[in-house]
């Protein structure tokens, strides 16, 4: 493979997929800043997840998923890869990864890495090489520099916007100190996108999975799946077409890297490692032509994330990424990069969004009035949604604590770049990222020793661990109820609706478990002839849900794990 072009999107001879053990898996995504500091200076760390390791099994779960924890100037907190295959210092070492996979794999934890292909740190051997180099040298082909626009080449290639706000190129100064060349970077200027045209840049990631792989890692998470290839000539997008730039992302050559990777897993043998895409696309069918079989093993469905809280919308929703793919999507609800769950199903009075240049900001990060016990209520009856539908799911760290969006944050202490780069346009996503409450007194609720690198505020002292593990009503405890019951219940089949949905109400079946969402504000009794309820997202008994609820129904005559809390 090696001197591969992506240059063309001819087909090649489908590969056989195998089953994965991945395909009903749960997996816990670590935003490693803000999980647990074991170091004592207020930014978590991988000792910390080690300290935590038999919380995160106690869960549950499945898998850890890691966000970057590769050297960095933290520019946009690790998506700004300076080194690809080392540790960066604040997070530990080597040995201390090393250690980290083998305890969590002793639990029967699988690890997922964050990989970030698409771009790196302005402070990668490669860019500073490129800066350093002349125009045309091979140095400089590893990164899109093209000259600019205008009788000196003082405006930008093309008419491009970043995607967390102003333009998507910037000029570098020459040897000789006059203005030259531009580059382009489709988030921050700290972040150079590569030139996947160039084989050597292939070459070089192939080497890069292979260098974790051999560690023991068990898959990669893959940001910006969809931009690694751009338009070959780099042309002017229209903005009447709207904030998607389609010359800039989900070309049809990407998918040859996939194969390529595809193949690269498969040399493992029997190791079962996952290949799991963020691939913001317009529609399912987009999706869809990343799940082939010789492709990625999964891709994030994120249309049912930015669904509003509606029967009718969530059911074709799911019912769209279904019938678009043979492949069971990778679920999810909340990220690092959304408002969390409980503030978005909260809104009661939506505020406009503002301008952007992303196509999907509004609809990840919503704004207006929030009910915080509405939405809690809600969040947790999307829970029993999210793990009924077959396929695997993706659980953001923070969600089990019921814990709403912090958006209460002086703008001094704010450090996302989407604040900074939109002039506080846009809040960003500092809201979601604030390190997690341990306990309910102490510094940093537990969290560390240390101020944390984000405030918390005061109101994360009942949403701590500690308080939650106590009570039996609590978000923590009716995580640990339904993933449970998703092992004793839900066991495989295709999903059949129970329900049209325009009265407010999703309901489905999937292999033993059938699932009742009452997405209305009235109370709705279930059929009798739907089942028998053996969970339900407020921790009552009965079969009359009230408005904002969900539960779970087996069949009358269906024998589970006796163990099962419900």
């Amino acid at each position: 493979m090696s001197g591969e072009d992506f240059s063309s999107e001819e087909r090649e001879p489908v590969v056989a997929s195998s089953a994965l053990r991945w395909d009903d898996a749960v997996v816990y995504q670590l935003y490693l800043r803000s999980f647990a500091d074991s170091g004592g200076d207020g930014v978590g760390d991988l000792g910390g997840v080690i300290d935590h390791l038999d919380y995160i099994a106690g869960l549950g779960v499945d898998a850890v998923w890691l966000n970057p924890c590769y050297p960095s100037p933290q520019a946009d907190h690790g998506y700004d890869v300076a080194d690809f295959t080392g540790i960066n210092p604040e997070y530990g070492d080597l040995a201390t990864f090393d250690r980290l996979v083998g305890a969590a794999h002793a639990r029967g934890l699988r690890v997922l890495m964050d990989l970030v292909p698409n771009h790196c740190s302005d402070q990668h051997p490669w860019f500073r090489e490129a800066v350093a180099a002349a125009p045309g040298s091979p140095a400089r082909d590893r990164f899109l520099f093209r000259d600019g626009r205008g009788e000196r080449g003082e405006e930008p290639p093309n008419n491009w916007r970043a995607t967390f706000g102003g333009p998507a190129w910037t000029r570098v100064d020459e040897a000789d100190g006059t203005p030259g060349q531009w580059y382009l970077h489709l988030f921050t200027p700290q972040q150079p996108d590569f030139n996947w045209r160039n084989p050597a840049v292939a070459d070089y990631f192939d080497d890069v999975l292979r260098f974790w792989f051999d560690r023991g890692v068990d898959g990669f998470r893959i940001d910006v799946c969809h931009g690694l290839l751009k338009d070959r000539e780099l042309s002017d997008w229209d903005p009447a077409d709207g904030a998607y730039n389609a010359r800039s992302w989900n070309q049809p050559e990407v998918h040859r890297i996939y194969r390529r990777w595809r193949s690269l897993t498969q040399s493992y043998g029997d190791r079962d490692l996952l290949l799991v895409g963020e691939v913001w696309v317009p529609t399912a069918v987009d999706l869809a032509a990343y799940l082939r079989p010789d492709e990625l093993h999964q891709a994030f469905y994120f249309d049912l994330l930015v669904q509003p809280w509606d029967a009718v919308a969530l059911r074709d929703s799911i019912e769209r990424a279904l019938t678009a793919t043979d492949s069971l999507p990778a679920w999810t609800l909340a990220n690092h990069d959304v408002h969390r769950t409980v503030t978005r199903y909260g809104i009661t009075d939506p505020e406009p969004a503002p301008p952007s240049n992303d196509a999907f900001a509004a609809l990840m990060r919503p704004r207006g009035q929030v009910d915080a016990a509405l939405g809690e209520r809600r969040a947790r009856a999307a829970l029993l949604m999210l793990l009924a539908l077959p396929g695997s799911a993706y659980l953001y760290q923070g969600e089990e604590l019921g814990l709403p969006e912090v958006q209460e944050m002086p703008a001094a202490v704010r450090q996302d770049p989407v604040f900074h780069r939109t002039g506080g346009v846009e809040a960003g996503r500092d809201g979601c990222r604030v390190p997690l409450p341990w306990t309910s007194e102490g510094t940093a609720f537990g969290f560390s020793t240390a101020a944390p690198w984000l405030p918390q505020p005061d109101w994360f002292a009942k949403y701590a661990v500690s308080s939650q593990r106590r009570d039996q009503d609590s978000t923590l405890s009716l995580y640990h109820r339904v993933i449970a019951a998703r092992r004793a219940w839900r066991r495989g089949g295709a999903l059949t609706w129970l329900s049209p949905g325009e009265d407010g109400i999703l309901a489905f079946t999937s292999g033993q478990l059938s699932c009742v969402v009452n997405t209305r504000a009235t109370r709705f009794t279930v059929p009798r002839g739907w089942g028998r309820v053996v969970l339900r997202s407020d921790g009552s008994g009965g079969a009359t849900l009230e408005g904002g609820t969900a539960a779970w129904l087996v069949p009358e005559d269906a024998s589970g794990d006796a163990r099962t809390p419900g």
